[in-house]
């Protein structure tokens, strides 16, 4: 090795460096809130998700879309997930639409579809208990991709939790952002 080429640095010019490169990494998370992005306080009001009505020709849609909203909503933690007649907010629904169209095909056959995206969609309401107006009513939709195998309908019955978690996830986005 040469000489010279490796020269120890004073400790006070690494202090000006080490402020850079901090500032630099934590500046990154500036944008980034802990809790509710409405800006409430977590769970100071109460909502309410009474299960959905079902205007489409699949049965057994209702139930797993209820109880998906539900398990989203209390894991967003926004809200407080109530019960009875005195939640805040009362979130009512009505599946419309359930679509199946055709994602991929056999290879080497092009009339026998592989793959399927399912979707569905609900118009939802939510309403203020508290002034009785109506916060938001706008039509959402969820959608999955399901691989057929030998049976379409059990393919289908398998995904519908699925289905209704994404359903649930874009409803809890629009109803805890506020972006009515």
């Amino acid at each position: 090795m040469r000489p010279g080429i490796f020269k120890s640095t004073p400790a006070s010019a690494l202090i000006p460096l080490l402020f850079a490169v901090s500032l630099f990494l934590f500046a990154g998370c500036a944008g980034y809130r802990l809790g509710p992005t409405n800006g409430e306080k977590a769970g100071a009001r109460s909502i309410k998700v009474v299960p959905f009505l079902n205007e489409t020709l699949e049965p057994r849609l209702s139930e797993p879309v209820a109880f998906a909203l539900r398990r989203r909503l209390q894991q967003d933690g926004t809200y407080r997930l109530e019960t009875s007649d005195d939640a805040d907010l009362t979130v009512t629904g009505t599946i419309i639409r359930f679509e199946r169209s055709e994602l991929a095909f056999q290879p080497r056959d092009v009339q026998t579809v592989r793959d399927y995206y399912l979707t569905l969609y609900a118009q939802i309401v939510v309403v203020d208990r508290l002034n009785g107006k109506t916060t938001l009513n706008r039509q959402v939709h969820g959608r999955t991709a399901i691989r057929v195998g030998s049976d379409l309908a059990s393919a289908e019955r398998q995904a519908v939790p699925l289905l209704a978690a994404d359903l649930a996830k874009n409803v809890t986005s629009i109803i805890v952002d506020g972006t009515w």
